[in-house]
Protein backbone atom coordinates (compact mmCIF):
# COMPACT_ATOMS: atom_id res chain seq x y z
CA UNK A 1 0.00 0.00 0.00
CA UNK A 2 2.98 2.22 -0.87
CA UNK A 3 2.74 5.66 -2.65
CA UNK A 4 4.47 3.31 -5.31
CA UNK A 5 1.34 2.20 -6.32
CA UNK A 6 0.19 5.35 -7.48
CA UNK A 7 2.00 4.63 -11.15
CA UNK A 8 0.01 1.65 -11.47
CA UNK A 9 -3.97 1.97 -10.44
CA UNK A 10 -5.76 -1.36 -10.94
CA UNK A 11 -7.71 -1.36 -14.80
CA UNK A 12 -11.60 -0.68 -14.12
CA UNK A 13 -14.41 -0.81 -16.72
CA UNK A 14 -17.31 2.11 -16.98
CA UNK A 15 -20.90 1.37 -15.35
CA UNK A 16 -23.75 2.88 -16.12
CA UNK A 17 -24.68 4.85 -12.76
CA UNK A 18 -28.20 4.69 -11.12
CA UNK A 19 -29.26 1.36 -13.12
CA UNK A 20 -30.81 -1.87 -11.83
CA UNK A 21 -27.26 -3.22 -11.12
CA UNK A 22 -26.19 -0.45 -9.22
CA UNK A 23 -28.94 -0.99 -7.11
CA UNK A 24 -28.08 -4.86 -6.83
CA UNK A 25 -24.24 -3.45 -5.56
CA UNK A 26 -25.85 -1.68 -2.93
CA UNK A 27 -27.56 -4.75 -1.71
CA UNK A 28 -24.91 -6.59 -1.52
CA UNK A 29 -23.21 -4.05 -0.27
CA UNK A 30 -25.85 -3.46 2.72
CA UNK A 31 -26.41 -7.07 3.08
CA UNK A 32 -22.59 -7.01 3.97
CA UNK A 33 -23.64 -4.25 6.34
CA UNK A 34 -25.88 -5.77 8.27
CA UNK A 35 -24.19 -8.78 8.87
CA UNK A 36 -21.09 -7.20 9.81
CA UNK A 37 -23.15 -5.37 12.36
CA UNK A 38 -24.56 -8.81 13.74
CA UNK A 39 -21.27 -10.26 13.95
CA UNK A 40 -19.89 -7.28 15.99
CA UNK A 41 -23.20 -7.13 18.58
CA UNK A 42 -23.86 -10.95 19.08
CA UNK A 43 -21.34 -11.16 21.91
CA UNK A 44 -23.89 -8.79 23.89
CA UNK A 45 -26.78 -11.53 24.05
CA UNK A 46 -24.14 -13.95 24.96
CA UNK A 47 -22.35 -12.65 28.00
CA UNK A 48 -23.85 -14.47 30.45
CA UNK A 49 -22.92 -17.65 29.04
CA UNK A 50 -19.76 -16.94 28.18
CA UNK A 51 -19.13 -15.59 31.89
CA UNK A 52 -20.09 -19.05 33.51
CA UNK A 53 -18.15 -21.00 31.06
CA UNK A 54 -15.09 -19.11 30.59
CA UNK A 55 -15.26 -17.93 34.40
CA UNK A 56 -15.21 -14.67 33.40
CA UNK A 57 -15.53 -11.11 35.09
CA UNK A 58 -17.65 -7.94 34.04
CA UNK A 59 -14.59 -5.73 33.53
CA UNK A 60 -12.97 -8.65 31.10
CA UNK A 61 -16.52 -8.68 29.30
CA UNK A 62 -16.01 -5.70 28.75
CA UNK A 63 -12.56 -5.71 27.28
CA UNK A 64 -14.05 -8.50 24.64
CA UNK A 65 -17.40 -6.25 24.01
CA UNK A 66 -14.92 -2.79 23.46
CA UNK A 67 -11.14 -3.05 23.50
CA UNK A 68 -11.11 -6.40 21.52
CA UNK A 69 -13.12 -4.91 18.83
CA UNK A 70 -12.61 -1.04 18.65
CA UNK A 71 -8.58 -0.98 19.09
CA UNK A 72 -8.27 -2.77 15.82
CA UNK A 73 -11.21 -1.53 14.28
CA UNK A 74 -9.74 1.77 14.58
CA UNK A 75 -6.05 0.79 13.91
CA UNK A 76 -6.88 -0.85 10.33
CA UNK A 77 -9.41 1.82 9.59
CA UNK A 78 -6.51 4.03 7.97
CA UNK A 79 -4.61 0.97 6.48
CA UNK A 80 -8.02 -0.25 4.72
CA UNK A 81 -8.88 3.29 3.78
CA UNK A 82 -5.39 3.86 1.66
CA UNK A 83 -5.87 0.49 0.03
CA UNK A 84 -9.19 1.80 -1.06
CA UNK A 85 -8.13 4.68 -3.24
CA UNK A 86 -5.05 2.60 -4.44
CA UNK A 87 -6.25 -0.90 -5.05
CA UNK A 88 -9.23 -2.99 -6.37
CA UNK A 89 -12.81 -2.35 -3.51
CA UNK A 90 -14.34 -4.90 -5.22
CA UNK A 91 -11.18 -7.28 -4.11
CA UNK A 92 -10.80 -5.97 -0.91
CA UNK A 93 -14.55 -6.45 0.03
CA UNK A 94 -13.93 -9.90 -0.95
CA UNK A 95 -10.80 -10.52 1.15
CA UNK A 96 -12.74 -8.31 4.42
CA UNK A 97 -16.37 -9.74 4.66
CA UNK A 98 -14.81 -13.15 4.69
CA UNK A 99 -11.99 -12.85 6.75
CA UNK A 100 -14.56 -11.48 9.80
CA UNK A 101 -16.53 -14.20 9.06
CA UNK A 102 -13.74 -16.78 9.85
CA UNK A 103 -12.97 -14.48 12.27
CA UNK A 104 -16.81 -14.93 13.73
CA UNK A 105 -16.35 -18.56 13.40
CA UNK A 106 -13.41 -18.62 15.63
CA UNK A 107 -14.88 -17.08 18.40
CA UNK A 108 -17.28 -20.02 18.59
CA UNK A 109 -13.82 -22.28 18.86
CA UNK A 110 -12.45 -20.32 21.74
CA UNK A 111 -12.13 -21.56 25.07
CA UNK A 112 -10.38 -18.78 27.02
CA UNK A 113 -10.27 -15.16 27.41
CA UNK A 114 -7.15 -14.68 25.23
CA UNK A 115 -8.34 -16.75 22.64
CA UNK A 116 -11.80 -15.05 22.42
CA UNK A 117 -10.14 -11.72 23.02
CA UNK A 118 -8.03 -12.30 19.68
CA UNK A 119 -10.71 -13.35 17.78
CA UNK A 120 -12.64 -10.55 18.42
CA UNK A 121 -10.01 -8.55 17.44
CA UNK A 122 -9.11 -10.29 14.31
CA UNK A 123 -13.45 -9.53 13.33
CA UNK A 124 -12.74 -5.53 14.24
CA UNK A 125 -9.44 -5.18 12.06
CA UNK A 126 -11.36 -6.89 9.25
CA UNK A 127 -14.36 -4.92 8.86
CA UNK A 128 -12.44 -1.46 8.77
CA UNK A 129 -12.71 -2.61 5.25
CA UNK A 130 -15.84 -1.89 4.69
CA UNK A 131 -16.59 1.60 4.69
CA UNK A 132 -13.95 3.00 2.99
CA UNK A 133 -14.22 0.51 -0.22
CA UNK A 134 -17.94 0.52 0.22
CA UNK A 135 -18.39 4.16 0.46
CA UNK A 136 -16.06 4.72 -2.56
CA UNK A 137 -18.13 2.25 -4.54
CA UNK A 138 -21.49 3.59 -4.10
CA UNK A 139 -20.12 7.11 -5.05
CA UNK A 140 -18.91 5.82 -8.32
CA UNK A 141 -22.22 3.35 -8.88
CA UNK A 142 -24.75 6.52 -8.11
CA UNK A 143 -24.76 10.35 -9.64
CA UNK A 144 -25.11 13.30 -6.87
CA UNK A 145 -29.06 13.19 -7.09
CA UNK A 146 -28.63 9.34 -6.07
CA UNK A 147 -25.66 9.25 -4.04
CA UNK A 148 -28.28 10.13 -0.37
CA UNK A 149 -30.91 7.64 -1.00
CA UNK A 150 -28.22 5.18 -1.35
CA UNK A 151 -26.45 6.06 1.28
CA UNK A 152 -29.27 6.27 3.41
CA UNK A 153 -30.75 2.97 2.14
CA UNK A 154 -26.83 1.88 3.19
CA UNK A 155 -26.96 3.07 6.76
CA UNK A 156 -29.97 1.44 7.72
CA UNK A 157 -27.81 -1.45 8.32
CA UNK A 158 -26.51 -0.95 11.60
CA UNK A 159 -30.23 -0.58 12.67
CA UNK A 160 -31.17 -3.91 11.06
CA UNK A 161 -28.05 -5.42 12.03
CA UNK A 162 -28.50 -4.68 15.60
CA UNK A 163 -31.93 -5.54 15.80
CA UNK A 164 -31.40 -9.11 14.11
CA UNK A 165 -28.41 -9.65 16.28
CA UNK A 166 -30.21 -9.94 19.62
CA UNK A 167 -33.47 -11.84 17.37
CA UNK A 168 -31.08 -14.45 15.19
CA UNK A 169 -28.62 -14.94 18.30
CA UNK A 170 -31.58 -15.46 20.60
CA UNK A 171 -33.50 -17.94 18.05
CA UNK A 172 -30.24 -19.80 17.09
CA UNK A 173 -28.99 -20.35 21.06
CA UNK A 174 -32.60 -20.84 21.92
CA UNK A 175 -32.86 -24.06 18.93
CA UNK A 176 -28.87 -25.59 19.85
CA UNK A 177 -29.56 -25.52 23.63
CA UNK A 178 -32.93 -27.57 23.00
CA UNK A 179 -31.59 -30.32 20.69
CA UNK A 180 -30.09 -33.69 21.71
CA UNK A 181 -28.31 -36.04 19.49
CA UNK A 182 -26.28 -33.33 17.72
CA UNK A 183 -22.91 -35.45 15.74
CA UNK A 184 -19.95 -35.80 18.35
CA UNK A 185 -18.30 -32.78 16.83
CA UNK A 186 -20.75 -30.23 17.52
CA UNK A 187 -21.84 -31.88 20.78
CA UNK A 188 -18.25 -30.41 21.85
CA UNK A 189 -18.90 -26.74 21.88
CA UNK A 190 -21.52 -25.15 23.89
CA UNK A 191 -24.69 -23.28 22.64
CA UNK A 192 -23.07 -19.79 22.91
CA UNK A 193 -20.30 -21.45 21.11
CA UNK A 194 -22.41 -22.83 18.21
CA UNK A 195 -24.05 -19.75 18.40
CA UNK A 196 -21.07 -17.87 16.74
CA UNK A 197 -19.92 -20.60 14.31
CA UNK A 198 -23.47 -20.66 13.02
CA UNK A 199 -23.45 -16.86 12.46
CA UNK A 200 -20.47 -16.54 10.75
CA UNK A 201 -20.57 -19.53 8.42
CA UNK A 202 -23.13 -17.37 6.27
CA UNK A 203 -20.47 -14.71 6.10
CA UNK A 204 -18.27 -16.46 4.45
CA UNK A 205 -20.28 -17.24 1.47
CA UNK A 206 -21.64 -13.59 1.14
CA UNK A 207 -17.56 -12.70 1.01
CA UNK A 208 -17.10 -15.07 -1.83
CA UNK A 209 -20.19 -13.88 -3.72
CA UNK A 210 -18.71 -10.33 -3.82
CA UNK A 211 -16.25 -11.38 -6.75
CA UNK A 212 -19.66 -10.55 -8.95
CA UNK A 213 -19.42 -7.04 -8.18
CA UNK A 214 -17.48 -4.95 -11.05
CA UNK A 215 -14.93 -2.80 -10.02
CA UNK A 216 -16.35 0.24 -11.61
CA UNK A 217 -14.10 3.26 -13.07
CA UNK A 218 -13.56 5.78 -10.86
CA UNK A 219 -15.69 9.10 -11.25
CA UNK A 220 -15.51 12.77 -9.73
CA UNK A 221 -17.97 13.24 -6.68
CA UNK A 222 -21.45 12.14 -7.53
CA UNK A 223 -20.40 10.63 -10.83
CA UNK A 224 -19.28 14.71 -12.78
CA UNK A 225 -16.63 13.06 -15.05
CA UNK A 226 -13.95 10.49 -14.25
CA UNK A 227 -11.25 10.64 -11.91
CA UNK A 228 -8.89 7.84 -12.19
CA UNK A 229 -5.70 9.76 -10.99
CA UNK A 230 -3.74 8.35 -7.86
CA UNK A 231 -2.34 10.04 -5.03
CA UNK A 232 0.46 9.88 -2.95
CA UNK A 233 -0.30 9.44 0.84
CA UNK A 234 1.97 12.66 0.86
CA UNK A 235 -0.49 14.66 -1.36
CA UNK A 236 -3.46 12.99 -0.10
CA UNK A 237 -2.50 14.32 3.63
CA UNK A 238 -1.64 17.85 2.36
CA UNK A 239 -4.88 18.11 0.58
CA UNK A 240 -6.81 17.30 3.89
CA UNK A 241 -4.41 19.97 5.99
CA UNK A 242 -5.25 22.51 3.22
CA UNK A 243 -8.82 22.28 3.41
CA UNK A 244 -8.73 21.97 7.21
CA UNK A 245 -11.27 24.38 8.01
CA UNK A 246 -14.44 21.97 6.28
CA UNK A 247 -12.78 18.93 7.32
CA UNK A 248 -11.49 20.21 11.22
CA UNK A 249 -15.51 20.86 11.74
CA UNK A 250 -17.07 18.39 9.74
CA UNK A 251 -15.85 15.72 11.31
CA UNK A 252 -16.06 16.93 15.05
CA UNK A 253 -19.64 18.33 14.19
CA UNK A 254 -21.05 15.57 13.47
CA UNK A 255 -19.08 13.31 15.90
CA UNK A 256 -20.73 15.30 18.55
CA UNK A 257 -23.68 14.38 17.20
CA UNK A 258 -22.46 10.83 17.16
CA UNK A 259 -21.73 10.92 20.96
CA UNK A 260 -25.72 11.52 21.22
CA UNK A 261 -25.99 8.15 19.19
CA UNK A 262 -23.67 6.05 21.15
CA UNK A 263 -24.97 7.75 24.69
CA UNK A 264 -28.62 7.47 24.37
CA UNK A 265 -28.65 3.82 23.52
CA UNK A 266 -25.93 3.53 26.43
CA UNK A 267 -27.77 4.81 29.20
CA UNK A 268 -31.49 5.43 28.10
CA UNK A 269 -32.50 2.05 29.52
CA UNK A 270 -30.73 2.61 32.75
CA UNK A 271 -33.04 6.01 32.89
CA UNK A 272 -36.43 4.27 32.49
CA UNK A 273 -35.51 1.67 34.86
CA UNK A 274 -34.25 3.76 37.91
CA UNK A 275 -36.32 7.09 37.62
CA UNK A 276 -39.59 5.27 36.02
CA UNK A 277 -39.10 1.76 37.73
CA UNK A 278 -39.62 -0.46 34.27
CA UNK A 279 -38.60 -3.60 33.97
CA UNK A 280 -35.39 -4.75 31.79
CA UNK A 281 -37.55 -7.00 29.67
CA UNK A 282 -40.04 -4.30 29.07
CA UNK A 283 -37.01 -1.54 28.19
CA UNK A 284 -35.59 -3.91 26.17
CA UNK A 285 -38.43 -4.53 24.43
CA UNK A 286 -39.91 -1.14 23.95
CA UNK A 287 -37.00 0.87 23.51
CA UNK A 288 -35.30 -1.81 20.92
CA UNK A 289 -38.30 -1.51 18.80
CA UNK A 290 -38.03 1.99 19.27
CA UNK A 291 -34.67 2.27 17.97
CA UNK A 292 -34.81 0.09 15.09
CA UNK A 293 -37.80 1.89 13.65
CA UNK A 294 -37.15 5.35 14.42
CA UNK A 295 -33.62 4.82 13.23
CA UNK A 296 -34.63 3.73 10.12
CA UNK A 297 -37.02 6.09 9.32
CA UNK A 298 -34.42 8.84 10.21
CA UNK A 299 -32.31 7.85 7.75
CA UNK A 300 -34.59 7.00 5.05
CA UNK A 301 -36.12 10.23 5.66
CA UNK A 302 -32.59 12.25 5.39
CA UNK A 303 -32.35 12.46 1.19
CA UNK A 304 -36.20 13.74 1.29
CA UNK A 305 -35.70 16.53 3.65
CA UNK A 306 -31.99 17.20 1.93
CA UNK A 307 -33.86 17.54 -1.28
CA UNK A 308 -36.41 19.57 0.32
CA UNK A 309 -33.64 22.24 1.51
CA UNK A 310 -32.04 21.89 -2.01
CA UNK A 311 -35.43 22.88 -3.51
CA UNK A 312 -35.50 26.02 -1.33
CA UNK A 313 -32.03 27.32 -2.89
CA UNK A 314 -29.75 25.60 -0.37
CA UNK A 315 -26.88 24.36 -2.36
CA UNK A 316 -25.40 23.23 1.32
CA UNK A 317 -28.05 20.88 1.90
CA UNK A 318 -26.34 17.89 3.08
CA UNK A 319 -24.42 19.71 5.37
CA UNK A 320 -27.26 22.26 6.80
CA UNK A 321 -29.17 18.97 7.39
CA UNK A 322 -26.76 17.65 9.82
CA UNK A 323 -27.07 21.29 11.42
CA UNK A 324 -30.40 21.58 11.40
CA UNK A 325 -30.12 17.95 13.01
CA UNK A 326 -28.16 19.29 16.11
CA UNK A 327 -30.65 21.76 16.72
CA UNK A 328 -33.56 19.25 16.34
CA UNK A 329 -32.23 16.45 18.65
CA UNK A 330 -31.82 20.03 21.82
CA UNK A 331 -35.55 19.76 23.08
CA UNK A 332 -36.10 16.18 23.50
CA UNK A 333 -32.75 15.65 24.84
CA UNK A 334 -33.35 18.31 27.64
CA UNK A 335 -37.10 17.09 28.53
CA UNK A 336 -35.70 14.01 28.79
CA UNK A 337 -35.42 14.22 33.04
CA UNK A 338 -38.61 16.34 32.82
CA UNK A 339 -41.43 14.22 31.41
CA UNK A 340 -43.83 12.78 33.89
CA UNK A 341 -43.60 9.42 32.98
CA UNK A 342 -42.16 6.32 31.53
CA UNK A 343 -44.45 6.86 27.93
CA UNK A 344 -43.10 10.40 27.79
CA UNK A 345 -39.80 9.27 28.47
CA UNK A 346 -40.12 6.92 24.85
CA UNK A 347 -41.32 9.76 23.21
CA UNK A 348 -38.28 11.80 24.18
CA UNK A 349 -36.31 9.01 22.87
CA UNK A 350 -37.86 8.36 19.79
CA UNK A 351 -37.83 12.20 19.02
CA UNK A 352 -33.89 12.53 19.24
CA UNK A 353 -33.33 8.88 17.99
CA UNK A 354 -35.03 9.95 14.46
CA UNK A 355 -33.27 13.43 14.60
CA UNK A 356 -29.60 12.12 15.50
CA UNK A 357 -30.43 9.24 12.35
CA UNK A 358 -31.83 11.62 9.95
CA UNK A 359 -28.25 13.57 8.72
CA UNK A 360 -26.11 10.38 8.74
CA UNK A 361 -26.36 9.35 4.96
CA UNK A 362 -26.57 12.90 4.12
CA UNK A 363 -22.89 13.27 5.55
CA UNK A 364 -21.71 10.34 4.26
CA UNK A 365 -22.69 11.60 0.97
CA UNK A 366 -21.32 15.27 1.89
CA UNK A 367 -17.76 13.91 2.02
CA UNK A 368 -17.88 11.90 -1.19
CA UNK A 369 -18.70 15.29 -3.27
CA UNK A 370 -16.07 17.68 -1.80
CA UNK A 371 -13.09 14.56 -1.83
CA UNK A 372 -11.48 13.58 -4.98
CA UNK A 373 -11.46 10.35 -5.58
CA UNK A 374 -8.39 8.40 -4.79
CA UNK A 375 -8.69 10.29 -2.05
CA UNK A 376 -12.02 9.27 -0.29
CA UNK A 377 -10.85 6.01 1.56
CA UNK A 378 -8.91 8.26 3.58
CA UNK A 379 -10.87 10.79 4.29
CA UNK A 380 -13.67 8.54 5.00
CA UNK A 381 -11.35 6.01 7.48
CA UNK A 382 -10.86 9.08 9.24
CA UNK A 383 -13.96 9.66 9.75
CA UNK A 384 -14.97 6.53 10.78
CA UNK A 385 -12.08 7.42 13.28
CA UNK A 386 -12.79 9.96 14.38
CA UNK A 387 -16.71 9.36 15.21
CA UNK A 388 -15.60 5.89 16.80
CA UNK A 389 -13.31 7.61 18.97
CA UNK A 390 -16.09 10.22 20.03
CA UNK A 391 -18.93 7.94 20.27
CA UNK A 392 -17.59 4.77 21.19
CA UNK A 393 -15.04 6.23 23.02
CA UNK A 394 -15.99 9.33 25.31
CA UNK A 395 -20.49 8.55 24.64
CA UNK A 396 -20.99 6.51 27.50
CA UNK A 397 -18.19 7.64 29.69
CA UNK A 398 -19.12 11.44 29.54
CA UNK A 399 -22.14 10.79 31.00
CA UNK A 400 -21.08 8.52 33.59
CA UNK A 401 -19.07 11.02 34.93
CA UNK A 402 -21.26 13.37 35.17
CA UNK A 403 -23.64 11.14 37.30
CA UNK A 404 -20.65 10.10 39.72
CA UNK A 405 -18.38 13.27 39.97
CA UNK A 406 -20.89 15.59 39.34
CA UNK A 407 -24.49 14.74 40.81
CA UNK A 408 -23.02 11.71 42.87
CA UNK A 409 -26.29 10.13 42.54
CA UNK A 410 -26.94 6.96 40.11
CA UNK A 411 -30.82 8.08 40.06
CA UNK A 412 -29.98 11.52 38.39
CA UNK A 413 -28.47 9.68 34.90
CA UNK A 414 -31.41 11.26 33.02
CA UNK A 415 -30.13 14.41 33.98
CA UNK A 416 -26.88 13.42 33.52
CA UNK A 417 -27.59 12.29 29.43
CA UNK A 418 -29.74 15.58 29.07
CA UNK A 419 -26.64 17.75 30.03
CA UNK A 420 -24.40 15.44 27.70
CA UNK A 421 -26.70 15.43 25.05
CA UNK A 422 -27.67 18.89 25.29
CA UNK A 423 -24.22 20.69 25.20
CA UNK A 424 -22.71 18.27 21.96
CA UNK A 425 -25.47 18.99 20.22
CA UNK A 426 -25.46 22.39 20.82
CA UNK A 427 -21.83 22.69 19.72
CA UNK A 428 -21.87 20.33 16.78
CA UNK A 429 -24.85 22.87 15.29
CA UNK A 430 -22.14 25.26 15.66
CA UNK A 431 -19.24 23.86 13.98
CA UNK A 432 -21.61 22.77 11.21
CA UNK A 433 -23.08 25.89 10.32
CA UNK A 434 -19.82 27.71 10.22
CA UNK A 435 -18.36 24.57 8.00
CA UNK A 436 -21.32 25.67 5.49
CA UNK A 437 -19.55 28.23 3.72
CA UNK A 438 -16.60 26.00 3.37
CA UNK A 439 -18.31 23.01 2.08
CA UNK A 440 -20.21 25.29 -0.50
CA UNK A 441 -16.48 26.41 -2.14
CA UNK A 442 -15.20 22.67 -1.61
CA UNK A 443 -18.31 21.70 -3.88
CA UNK A 444 -16.71 24.33 -5.99
CA UNK A 445 -13.20 23.64 -5.88
CA UNK A 446 -13.96 19.90 -6.38
CA UNK A 447 -16.48 20.38 -9.20
CA UNK A 448 -13.40 22.14 -11.28
CA UNK A 449 -10.54 19.63 -9.41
Amino acid sequence: MGDSMAAAPPVSRPVLQDNGYAWCVLAFLTLAYTLAFIDRQLLNLLVDPIKQDLLLSDTRISLLQGLAFMATYIAFGPLFGRWADMGNRRNILVFGVTLWSTFTLLCGMASSFWGLFLARAGVGAAEACLAPAAWSLLSDYFSRERLPRAMSLFLVAPYLGGGLALITGGAVIGTLAGLDGLPAWLAAFTPWQLTFIVVGMPGILLGLSMFVIREPARSKAGGAGVDDRAYTLREVLAFLVARRDFYARFYVGVSLLVIILYALPAWMPAFLMRHHGADAATVGYHYGILVVVMGSVGVLSGPFFGRWLMSRGHGDAQVRAAAIACLGVIPFCAALPLVPSYQWALVMAAGATFFYSLPQAMCASALQMVTPNRMRGVAVSLYVFAISVFGLGLAPTAVALVTDLGFRDTARVGESLAIVCVLCAATGAWLLFTALPRYREALVREEAF
